[in-house]
């Protein structure tokens, strides 16, 4: 690499790209994505905070001067430390000694110590001296040696980097390309990006706003908040029950220096950590993509709740989607908070414990819109999915009292196909956002539907319900498809002809 008095070319994403996704090749057929990821931004996360802390080293001692002891005690007053002996550079010095993932550890757990109040947690549940994941002692050495080898040449000093987000951007594009590998198991810990632009202008967060995520995984919906906000005075917060994800959730806000985010680590329905005064924190705006029909979600401790968040009702033990969503309700601010979650369409319309709770929240005025999205946007499903918008703005004495519709937006033929996956285009974003703030009714897309008709509906949620989601059938003409079908079965029949001549030619009994 180039230093920065040199002319040569920065660091771009791409660079990022390809050397983090070879280093993926150390680990395929050892060990599954969902877990080799955390391998990888582990490994980038070192790399760069290492080089961030020498550039502001080098920069510090050139101005300041002075001995060892007086720049460092200068630089601990900065955004965070870096011990001495735990760089990357440092380690991969010693890449040759027997117990190199055991100094790799050592490396990563002086940071977590030094940096307690930002990076608690992070490398909580990651060891690079595990036998069991990584092998014995002479394949690990190998396997890390070749994995620092793919990261040491990537200069990612801040003033090396080309314009823009350059480590935030490719952190966040590594989760999603670990997400398409993970398969199902990629919902514990991402969220499309085109989904995740969907939900958060749906809620439109503003400045000086707190947003929380009670199902957060690495943090993507909740920086998509903050980014759609275009300002830095946001509150965020999240809770996250795997504590791998969560500490990618720290990681992942530590690169987009978002500092003051709060994120627990924890089981939202059952343990919930956003807590002030003994009382469930109030947010703004809720967003989530929470795990679809969670079985074994807490059923059995719902009824006595300390914060009575299901006083609606009890949803069934075996599909927690509307424990998340009542959470998601009742800590979003009274008169004035907004929530958007993204829900299977089995949500909108079972019965039961379900039906009554959806009944209720209804009739209480709450719910806003309900969004149809087309199938396979996620890496973990195929199935179509919904968003839900609530808005505690239409409670009595609220700034949207009056409002007594519910907007059904059917989106589910609006997208791009690609080979794995469909995506949700600029312009189809914009459309659905766009038909959300006017509630317009437009054809075969979207109908503001009356509480009162819902309610005659039963309550139920399904779309075509409301909304006439099927194609036009075109008029048939009964002689043409007469005239296709007499021309195929003379085709057939001269088939068969040729077939039994040479099947004799063959000797072959037709």
């Amino acid at each position: 690499m180039t230093n920065e008095n040199d002319a040569g070319p920065k660091t771009t994403k791409d660079d990022v790209f390809r050397k983090a996704w070879a280093a993926c090749d150390t680990f395929r057929g050892l060990i599954d994505a969902s877990e080799y990821k955390d391998y990888v931004l582990v490994t980038l996360f070192w790399k760069a905070i290492s080089d961030t802390w020498r550039e502001h080293y080098d920069d510090t001692k050139a101005r300041y001067g002075g001995d060892e002891a007086r720049l460092l005690r200068r630089m601990e007053r900065e955004r965070f430390v870096l011990p001495k002996s735990a760089s990357f550079q440092e380690v991969w010095d010693s890449k040759d000694a027997d117990n190199l993932g055991e100094l790799i550890d050592i490396a990563l757990d002086a940071i977590e110590e030094a940096n307690k109040t930002k990076l608690d947690g992070v490398f909580r549940n990651i060891s690079f001296n595990s036998a069991n994941k990584l092998g014995e002692t002479k394949d690990r050495n190998r396997r890390l040696r070749n994995l620092l080898g793919d990261f040491k040449d990537l200069d990612l000093r801040p003033k090396r980097l080309a314009k823009g987000d350059i480590i935030g951007d490719a952190y966040i594009y590594l989760i999603e390309r670990f997400a398409s590998d993970a398969g199902k198991k990629a919902g514990e810990f991402y969220t499309p990006r085109q989904v995740s632009r969907v939900l958060t202008k749906l809620v439109a967060p503003q400045e000086g706003e707190k947003i929380a995520d009670p199902a957060c995984g690495s943090g993507s919906l909740l920086i998509e908040a903050a980014q759609e906000v275009g300002s830095k005075n946001v509150m965020l917060y999240g809770q996250e029950v795997n504590g791998g994800t969560h500490a990618l959730a720290k990681m992942n806000m530590f690169l987009h220096d978002i500092d003051g985010a709060k994120l627990e680590w924890g089981d939202t329905l059952n343990n919930p950590k956003l807590i002030e005064d003994d009382k469930l924190l109030a947010f703004d705006v809720v967003i989530a993509n929470p795990p679809f029909s969670l079985d074994k979600w807490g059923a059995e401790n719902a009824a006595s709740d300390k914060y009575k968040r299901f006083h609606r009702g009890i949803p069934p033990k075996n599909a927690g989607d509307w424990a998340f969503i009542t959470h998601m309700i009742e800590t979003a601010r009274q008169k004035a908070g907004r929530v958007a979650v993204v829900v299977p369409h089995g949500v909108l319309f079972r019965g039961g414990a379900e039906g009554k709770i959806r009944q209720k929240v209804i009739e209480e005025n709450l719910l806003d819109a309900v969004v149809g999205l087309p199938g396979n946007l996620f890496q973990s499903t195929s199935i179509p999915v919904a968003v839900l918008v609530f808005d505690r703005r239409r409670e009595s004495g609220g700034a949207l009292e009056s409002r007594k519709d519910v907007l059904f937006i059917d989106a589910s033929r609006d997208f791009q196909p690609a080979k794995t996956q469909n995506l949700l285009l600029e312009e189809q974003i914009s459309t659905i956002v766009g038909t959300f703030k006017t509630r317009k009714e437009i054809e075969r897309y979207s109908r503001p539907v009356l509480s009162s008709e819902i309610a005659q509906n039963g309550f139920t949620l399904n779309l075509p319900r409301y909304i006439d989601c099927f194609e036009a059938e075109n008029e048939v003409d009964i002689k043409a498809v007469q005239a296709e079908i007499e021309s195929l079965e003379s085709e057939l029949v001269e088939i068969k002809i040729k077939m039994t001549h040479y099947l004799k030619e063959l000797g072959v009994n037709a």
